[in-house]
């Protein structure tokens, strides 16, 4: 990998990373599930308008968006408005990875190895770290919320998989077609009809703008922008290449929410934190080299906001 490549994947980590921050200044403007249909409405109208519909049965595509899209977005901004550490909320997130082997292995058959047997076991140690420390201090519901957003995006990913579309950029940016009319009707059962609108409204105030350059972010720069180069450069090089930078995603999380929100780690929570990302490492590479990836769009373990990995064949690791 050139050290340009090494670079770019290192930026988009970063994008990734920060994605976290803007979704707390975001939270600070809308209701979570409000803001969460505003990150993919961005992005659904110019889709609709301009980008082609990816050759794929509409039941996989309604999939990936329900999971990828409304229960991982939709619970993972609740989490953090209800009270999830944007940090730690990037690292809990993870546990997609491991989830996503676990389902492979009960709805396709698909065989998991030793090695990741011993990635999910170090994951969920660190997720049970992380929830003994919560239960001491704080609430466990942020915690469980983030957990079920990332139980949400493995879910996507078995979709996206049986899915196995012609072009996988276009089939992740038709996703974000599907949860906006979900995301809003949930905001107006439980948030209100009035209550996102008013506070859309709100943004185009003086004090407002930080939420719309939240919005923007997520749906631009971390999705578009992030997704667009980590698929170019899945396309130079094998997976298990590219893969491992992703992370550094929950590094930048946790060191950009210490920074500019302040939050800070116990000794317990930085060490389940530290448990989580190992395993979720250990459980997604291969003891060998890594085989050239398949072409099968993924939205994670490796791109947390609606990019596109490509799935290495694990069944005879």
């Amino acid at each position: 990998m050139s050290v340009r490549d090494r670079l770019l994947a290192v930026f988009v980590a970063v994008l990734w990373g920060l994605n976290f921050l803007a979704v707390r200044i975001g939270l600070d403007h809308y209701p979570p599930f409000f803001l969460s249909a505003l990150r993919f409405l961005v992005l659904a109208v110019p889709v609709v308008l301009f980008v082609p519909r990816p050759k794929v049965p509409l039941r996989w595509l309604l999939l990936y968006g329900a999971g990828f899209g409304v229960f991982q977005f939709g619970l993972l901004f609740l989490a953090i408005d209800r009270g999830m550490p944007s940090g730690q909320a990037s690292v809990v997130v993870q546990a997609s990875a491991p989830f996503t082997v676990l389902l492979g292995a009960l709805l396709l058959g698909e065989r998991i190895s030793r090695r990741q047997l011993a990635g999910i076991a170090l994951a969920v140690l660190g997720m049970a770290a992380i929830a003994v420390e919560r239960g001491r201090t704080a609430a466990l519901l942020p915690l469980l919320l983030t957990v079920l957003a990332a139980l949400g995006w493995a879910l996507g990913n078995i979709a996206a998989r049986q899915a196995r579309p012609d072009h996988p950029l276009r089939f992740a940016l038709w996703m974000s077609v599907i949860p906006p009319l979900p995301l809003l009707a949930l905001s107006a059962v439980i948030e209100g009809p009035a209550a996102g609108w008013r506070a859309l409204g709100a943004s185009f105030g003086a004090d407002g703008w930080p939420g719309l350059v939240a919005v923007l972010y997520i749906a631009l720069a971390g999705s578009v922008a992030g997704s667009g180069i980590w698929t170019t450069l899945l396309k130079r090089y094998e997976a298990g290449v590219v893969a491992p930078f992703s992370m550094l995603v929950p590094v930048v999380g946790v060191a950009v929410a210490w920074l500019a929100l302040d939050e800070r780690l116990t000794g317990w929570a930085a060490a389940g934190s530290v448990t989580v990302v190992a395993g979720v490492l250990l459980g997604s590479t291969s003891g060998r080299r890594a085989r050239r990836a398949s072409g099968v769009p993924v939205a994670g373990p490796y791109a947390p906001e609606g990019s596109t990995s490509r799935v290495q064949d694990t069944s005879r690791s």
